[in-house]
């Protein structure tokens, strides 16, 4: 839940990018990080694990206005993708505002998509909440491997697998090389930034602007 801070005239939401492990969540925080300008974006920092690590970092988008008199501050996190890191997984879910999916195109990370949507389902229950709670936007990632010798899933079945009643956005993207990582996070941002006002004002209405 977006948090109100009176003292800076902030509201803070938080958007973590979730999804298996070696999908692309890393690379697509540093992608991002580097693209801010320094004078909105905080610093990068990292929550090492043995072969895994959270990311996170906070900025002052120049272009999402404002909530009445409140500037919009975005925390952004990493998940670790390994299954023995489930524990860290929800304590990263806590507060969450919004949610990027990062999926593995390989053909052989089927199976992993998958259990880690269910995943996130599940970790979101037990915070008692649900994906349809949140804006949620999926990336189907590393499609820079295409004609390449691995075999990838087309993204008609990362559809049919992930997103079967086309609900939720989606983008087709390349977090190496940077394509679809700006659509994704432009996206994520402006749905949050709408929720997040919707419930504010609902719930606080005139004092957000008092």
């Amino acid at each position: 839940m977006a948090i109100i801070s009176f003292r800076s005239d902030e509201i803070h939401c938080k958007i973590v990018y979730y999804g298996p492990g070696r999908g692309g969540k890393t690379t697509n925080l540093i992608t991002i990080h580097k693209a801010l300008g320094h004078q909105v974006r905080g610093e990068l920092l990292s929550i090492d694990t043995a072969g895994d690590r959270t990311l996170f970092f906070d900025f002052l988008p120049m272009d999402l206005g404002s909530i009445g008199k409140f500037r919009i501050k975005i925390s952004l996190y990493t998940v670790p993708g390994q299954v023995r890191y489930n524990d860290t997984r929800k304590l990263v879910l806590k507060g969450v505002d919004g949610i990027v999916f990062v999926a593995d195109s390989l053909e052989a990370r089927k199976g992993n998509n998958v259990e880690s949507l269910g995943n996130l389902r599940e970790n979101l229950q037990d915070q008692g909440k649900s994906l349809s709670d949140l804006p949620l936007v999926l990336q189907y990632n590393k499609r820079d491997l295409a004609g390449s010798k691995v075999a990838l899933l087309p993204v008609e079945e990362m559809e049919a697998d992930l997103n079967s009643n086309g609900h939720y956005p989606s983008f087709p993207a390349s977090a190496l090389k940077g394509d679809g990582v700006r659509e994704t996070f432009k996206k994520i941002c402006m749905m949050t930034v709408v929720d997040v006002s919707a419930r504010l004002l609902k719930d606080r209405g005139m004092s957000l602007t008092g």
